[in-house]
């Protein structure tokens, strides 16, 4: 199904934590993102349920827009952001933004990492416009045919 554009003028976009009850939406969300890379089922349950994740959910009226989750390693001073994902029909509005910083503040280690695909040139954009940096390269990760680009953003939590 595809998703119905944003367009409404004053219609807004709320950022929300998500649970167990947003899985259908998360699922939907991944596999419309990301395609053959979208997480199982399974996963998006976990991610959903597990302990010491940070997980949010963009909303406009109840249907889900856009997802992202954090996973904190508290015993590495690092949290990963798992899965980050806006429906194509919602980007390009902040919507991706506004998950992004509000995740950021909820997350409480220094150190936040992530993979982007090498292709993914507007998350890529995204990301070095909220600060974060190059720091690696994974060869073959997606799909095990194209490169992740690591990045990372030091946080001020003094």
């Amino acid at each position: 199904m595809a998703a119905k554009k944003h367009h409404t003028p004053g219609s807004e976009v709320h950022i929300k934590p998500a649970t167990w009850r947003d899985l259908r939406g998360v699922y939907v969300l991944e596999k419309a993102c990301f395609g053959r890379d979208a997480w199982p089922i399974w996963d998006v349950l976990g991610v959903l349920t597990f302990p010491d994740i940070v997980r949010l959910k963009a909303e406009e009226g109840e249907q889900l827009v856009g997802f992202i989750a954090g996973d904190e390693r508290r015993s590495e001073k690092l949290a990963w952001i798992a899965t980050f994902g806006v429906l194509p029909g919602w980007r390009r509005q902040g919507i991706g933004g506004r998950l992004l910083q509000a995740c950021e503040v909820r997350l409480q280690q220094p150190l936040i990492r992530l993979t982007v695909r090498v292709s993914n040139q507007a998350a890529i954009q995204l990301y070095l416009q909220y600060g974060y940096r190059k720091v690696g390269r994974w060869p073959r990760y997606y799909q095990k045919t194209e490169d992740a680009l690591v990045l990372e953003k030091r946080l001020d939590r003094g």
